[in-house]
């Protein structure tokens, strides 16, 4: 019996949707009055009847008692060919009245009425419960279940051996999505001598036994996401068996189609094994071993290979030995030479061939299509160029910048076969013969074997996978030789559209967040002879993996397996690190993704958009993407009609886009030059805009051919992708956009106006990208010339005409809250001083509605409102005004108590930004500001931060920032005031728990910043309040001891902060202060973590700095600890330390505002002059003292000492 497919019943959630309606009661009224009045044709055989004679049979088998007449078997016999014989399945809807527990039920008792004894009822159930949940989709209840495999087991020990094929196929069809059920029965199933080990035996004689065995085993592997999956041991058991049936191989006894439909089960069970692992697939030889046999039956059948593979892969650097054997020569018409055109035949003209060529193209389920496709497919070694001109890919167009091919005859080694003839197709046998099916069988085990590679890549850990990257990605063209056994060797050969796709899926997830692993790549330098490091060779497998992706989107023709070409290319350069890259990779791929922009697939045009986003997000901005975005758009680009714009499937553009007739200029650059704005848009600029605001002009051009009238706009997925791409491009080279920025403004403006919110939602991110690129642009640390920023009275009409647009609307649209949401961030981009500059009514505007949507009841709202407010709030024009501050304060703290985390953790962001715009206005405007501040807003202020200061880490962060800076803006006259005792001890000791704390290192660098902050403060009662000695403390613990030297840093710097002696406190805490920082200095080279060491000499300057600042306020009490530390047996340590900072250099980034080398002399000459005029009373101070000036005298003179020149 030929081996049917596994069926994919969906009647549970989890599994996929079957559309239908809903089923009637099988004993309706009116089910069995259409009984008596339906004809015939109706009642049998026809679709729309199907139900009717479900219930007529049920009833009928439900008034049946089990007895051994003759005339019983006769009935259920007939029943049963009844039930067989309907078809069930029918696009309108057929099977309207029967319900899944009405099939459950008819199964069981049919199952009471059938006695082991009469085989051919057994046979005839077992077909019956196949059928009917395979076509209904029904799966199992869990009580039917328990009856139907219990029957089913029996079944296997009473019935004769050949009616036990029957009974595994049936057995398969219960136990689908159902093996956490079976639980009762999977001893008797796949425990020790269990009925489906026995049977998918390789001793087993029965090779369709053992594969409905298999199929059995598959479906019990098979789970539903979040239900439980198949538990240990018997998933051991399943994966044992399914890996020895790909690892044996093909008894000499078996066809070649029915092993191959052994072999699909096997992987597809292997697939619902993986599936149900969830990452936890150990790296053992476990893992090696599965991974070389699907790596082999990746290439099973395929045409000229015969693949001898290792038992097991193992993680190396380098590929193992893998060879393929000379293949048998295969048939005469099986060679790709046979009825191939000549060579020199001449061409049909494009205009005539234009229509079989689009018509004709290669599809997965057509034998016409792909033979026609096959037909007019190019040449072996020929490319149509951009031009229109065939050139071989050995002798490339003067000045083309097409990916280098390898010279001579072996190239066609990679070229992909399946283009060459027709022959090789997946149906190009006419006849429909043995060998065709075959073909097909054989490339439905290498989609399963890719299925399953899938599959572990979704299961097992990435940085375990890279291991095996060099056996499945290639790092050389294969010159001269057989091309390698790679996953891109599948995308170039395959005659399978389905087969490329699956390879393509892999690729795709390998590359899915493997940019840190790929960051290693590296080939910028100079080449080395002696050996070749592992960044060389990861960087020649990217630059293969760019060559033969190009190659693959060149000779592709099937639109679906074309999408996936071009999906893994934007994977591809999404992870790739390009700066560490010899430049070349992009500019290629670049000219020849621009056709496919528009291509007559709409999913191929999506994702060509989707890979030019991906090259203009890739590291921006690349010296090599700004050229080529640089480049007219006449040179092959969409401007242009005619041939010179068609893709290689396509001879001519379907679209014809308006281009401006402004020649470009010399040399391929824009106007202006590259330092210069440029004086014409960039041609992607255009065709964007073209794309998202024009019509298109064929109606035929999509797959919904004729259901759209002529003047429609681009499909919504285009349009979308467009905008994202213009994102993009703003994102990573406003210099290239900003000469179009008040057209990119009412393109923008133009989505806002239209009725789909995904449109509006697009047009919004482009209006902020364009706001934040101006702000980048004008920053203090810009670098981007005055002349070639964007004018300041520009930007201002800018954000006049956006403002008097429809973006107001959107931000009033609450029935579409992520508009809103998308609208605030626009709000918030504005240029400071472009806000300045906007009439009073736009500036109320702004304010007005970012207040009110601070009470919004939609957390996404309401938390971009008030971080727009926080942007707001630093403005220089707005920070001075009092009532603005007190409004926005007020705002923050209604939506600092929250209940949502990330209302919350942008209300602290906020007031972090307004407590900065207090210390800014404290500074420049002095008291007036203080005074005419509310003291009660900023108890309140203080109390609320607070409280915020115990939330989550995203909050705590800014929490303790405001902290510091409310602790730093507090006053006399405030301190003075009973009510604001309790809070500023309460805000102290969180700013020390926070710092002893194990929060985040960002939250306690922002706890030692905001100690810092506050001992700023000369008001604050610091050295003689209750708290001054846990401050100090918690401080001198993490200069010592934090892990992050970062905090070290932070807390060093807090500890230097005090500007008098007596804000240290006693002689005792001012000991422990000098202690801890004299040790931290002698440990700083102790870390952990590697990475920790680029601080090292920040974190020694900055304590070098805090012990002359401490030296520098010492009294008499102090000098004899000072003294102790100075001549002990860390003494040498310091001293190094402290000549090496004094000398200058090797501060670190780290390090602050250090002083110049000679301003720090100067400043360790006062200190000693300010030591040596110190009285000692005691002789014990006097002797300190002479120690401790002895100590700077030398460090002093050390510093003077000329150095000897480096050797």
């Amino acid at each position: 019996m030929a081996a049917e497919a596994a069926f994919s019943p969906a009647g549970r959630s989890g599994l996929p949707p079957i559309p239908g309606p809903e089923f009637l009661p099988v004993n309706n009224p009116e089910v069995a009055a259409l009984n008596a009045t339906l004809p015939m044709d109706l009642v049998s055989g026809s679709p729309c009847s199907a139900g009717v004679q479900f219930s007529r049979c049920y009833s009928k088998l439900c008034s049946l008692r089990p007895s051994d007449n003759d005339s019983l078997k006769t009935e259920l016999n007939l029943l049963f060919d009844q039930l067989i014989s309907e078809n069930y399945t029918s696009s309108f809807g057929a099977n309207c009245n029967i319900k899944p527990e009405d099939v459950c039920s008819l199964l069981v008792h049919a199952s009471r009425m059938v006695h082991f004894s009469q085989e051919h009822l057994v046979i005839k159930l077992c077909q019956l419960i196949h059928h009917l949940l395979n076509r209904l989709q029904v799966i199992v209840d869990e009580q039917s279940l328990d009856s139907l495999v219990s029957y089913s087991i029996c079944a296997l020990r009473a019935c004769s051996s050949w009616t036990h094929s029957e009974i595994l196929q049936a057995l398969a069809a219960l136990v689908y999505a159902n093996g956490p059920k079976c639980q009762k029965h999977l001893p008797d199933l796949l425990g020790p001598g269990g009925l489906l080990l026995r049977y998918s035996s390789p001793s087993q004689p029965d090779v369709e036994l053992r594969r409905a065995a298999v199929h059995c085993m598959a479906n019990l592997c098979l789970g539903i996401p979040g239900q439980p999956y198949l538990e240990e041991p018997y998933r051991g058991v399943c994966f044992r068996t399914f890996l020895q049936l790909m690892q044996s191989p093909k008894p000499s006894n078996v066809d070649d189609i029915t092993f191959c439909t052994l072999l699909q089960n096997a992987l597809k069970g292997m697939q619902h094994f993986l599936n149900g692992e969830k990452g936890k697939l150990d790296p053992d030889d476990k893992l090696g071993s599965l991974l070389a046999v699907l790596k082999k039956f990746m290439f099973f059948g395929l045409p000229g290979m015969n693949v001898e593979m290792p038992a097991v892969l193992y993680p190396a650097p380098l590929p193992q030995y893998e060879g393929i054997p000379t293949a048998k020569p295969e048939a005469p018409r099986d060679t790709p030479s046979q009825n191939r055109q000549p060579g020199n035949k001449k061409r049909k003209s494009r205009g005539r061939g234009k229509k079989v060529r689009a018509e004709g193209r290669r599809d997965e389920e057509g034998e016409e299509e792909e033979r026609r496709e096959a037909e007019v497919g190019p040449r072996l070694g020929q490319v149509k160029a951009a031009g229109g001109e065939t050139y071989s890919h050995w002798s490339q167009p003067p000045g083309s910048s097409a990916p280098h091919l390898p010279l001579g005859p072996p190239f066609s080694s990679l070229y992909p076969s399946w283009k060459r003839s027709s022959s090789d197709s997946e149906f190009s046998d006419p006849e429909g013969g043995m060998q065709s099916k075959l073909r097909l069988y054989q490339a439905r085990v290498r989609q399963g074997a890719l299925h399953c590679f899938l599959s572990v890549v979704k299961c097992v850990e990435k940085r375990i996978l890279y291991g095996y990257w060099s056996s499945f990605i290639p790092d050389a063209p294969g010159i001269g030789g057989p091309p390698p056994l790679t996953l891109l060797t599948i995308i170039l050969k395959d005659p399978s559209p389905k087969v490329r796709a699956g390879s393509l899926q892999v690729l795709s997830a390998l590359l899915e967040g493997s940019r840190q692993f790929l960051s290693a790549a590296e080939d910028t330098g100079a080449r080395r002879q002696a050996f070749t490091p592992f960044s060389a060779t990861l960087a020649a497998s990217l630059r293969e993996l760019h060559r033969g992706l190009l190659l693959a989107l060149l000779a592709e023709s099937s639109s679906q397996t074309l999408t996936q070409v071009i999906k893994c290319l934007a994977h591809l350069v999404s992870n790739v690190p390009y700066s560490r890259l010899r430049p070349g990779l992009l500019s290629p791929l670049w000219k020849q993704i621009r056709p496919y922009v528009r291509h007559r697939d709409v999913n191929v045009r999506v994702s060509s958009l989707t890979l030019l986003g991906a090259i203009l997000s890739a590291q921006a901005p690349l010296p090599e993407v700004q050229l080529l975005l640089q480049q007219p758009g006449s040179s092959g680009g969409p401007g242009e009609g005619g041939s010179e714009g068609a893709t290689p499937q396509e001879p001519q553009s379907w679209r014809n886009p308006p281009r401006r007739d402004s020649p470009p200029s010399q040399g391929g650059q824009p106007e202006g030059g590259a330092d210069g704005p440029p004086g014409e848009p960039c041609w992607l600029l255009q065709l964007c805009v073209s794309l998202i605001t024009q019509p298109r002009e064929d109606p035929y051009s999509d797959s919904d051919k004729g259901s759209a009238p002529s003047a429609s706009l681009e499909p919504s997925p285009v349009r979308l992708e467009a905008l994202q791409v213009l994102a993009h491009l703003v994102k990573g080279y406003f210099s290239l956009a900003q000469v179009s920025l008040l057209e990119l403004g009412e393109v923008s403006a133009r989505c806002l106006r239209e009725q789909d919110p995904s449109v509006q939602l697009h047009g919004a991110k482009l209006l902020e990208e364009l706001g934040s690129g101006i702000i980048q642009q004008h920053r203090a640390d810009s670098t981007v010339p005055q002349s070639c920023r964007v004018a300041l009275s520009q930007v201002v009409q800018f954000w006049l005409e956006v403002l008097t647009g429809p973006l107001t609307g959107a931000l009033q649209s609450e029935q579409h809250p992520t508009l809103q949401t998308s609208a605030c961030d626009t709000l918030s981009s504005i240029l400071p001083q472009a806000f300045s500059q906007l009439p009073d009514k736009s500036q109320v505007l702004c304010l007005t509605v970012l207040l009110g949507l601070t009470y919004s009841e939609n957390s996404l709202v309401k938390a971009a409102a008030v971080r727009a407010l926080g942007v707001y709030i630093l403005f220089p024009c707005l920070r001075e005004d009092v009532m603005f501050v007190a409004d926005t304060a007020n705002a923050i703290l209604t939506s600092l108590d929250d209940r949502s985390p990330n209302v919350r953790a942008k209300a602290a962001w906020s007031l972090g930004n307004l407590t900065d715009t207090l210390i800014v206005n404290m500074e420049s405007l002095g008291q007036d500001f203080q005074e005419e501040f509310s003291d009660l807003l900023l108890l309140k202020m203080l109390r609320s931060a607070t409280q915020a200061s115990g939330d989550k880490d995203r909050v705590k962060s800014n929490a303790v920032r405001a902290l510091g800076n409310l602790l730093h803006f507090l006053q006399p006259a405030h301190l003075a005031r009973p009510g604001f005792d309790q809070p500023l001890e309460a805000a102290m000791r969180a700013l020390i728990d926070t710092v002893r704390g194990d929060s985040t290192m960002k939250v306690r660098w922002n706890a030692c910043y905001a100690l810092g902050n506050a001992f700023r403060n000369p008001a604050l009662p610091l050295g003689t309040a209750s708290w001054t000695a846990d401050a100090y403390s918690a401080l001198s613990c993490a200069v010592k001891s934090c892990k992050n030297f970062k905090v070290r840093i932070k807390s060093a710097a807090a500890l230097a902060t005090p500007a008098t002696r007596g804000r240290y406190g006693d002689a005792g805490q001012f000991r422990e202060v000098w202690q801890a920082l004299a040790q931290a200095l002698e440990r700083s080279d102790e870390t952990e973590d590697f990475l920790e060491y680029r601080y090292c000499a920040s974190l020694r300057a900055q304590l070098c700095r805090a012990l002359l600042h401490l030296l520098s306020l010492c009294g008499p009490p102090d000098l004899p600890a000072l003294a102790a530390s100075l001549t002990g047996g860390s003494a040498e340590a310091v001293r190094g330390y402290l000549v090496r900072y004094h000398s200058g250099g090797g501060e670190g980034e780290e390090a602050g505002d250090c002083p110049d080398p000679q301003e720090r002399v100067r400043e360790l000459e006062e200190t000693l002059g300010r030591l040596r005029g110190l009285s000692a009373e005691s002789g014990d101070v006097r002797e300190a003292l002479n120690a401790v000036v002895g100590f700077l005298e030398e460090v002093l003179k050390s510093c003077s000492e000329p150095k000897a020149p480096l050797v």
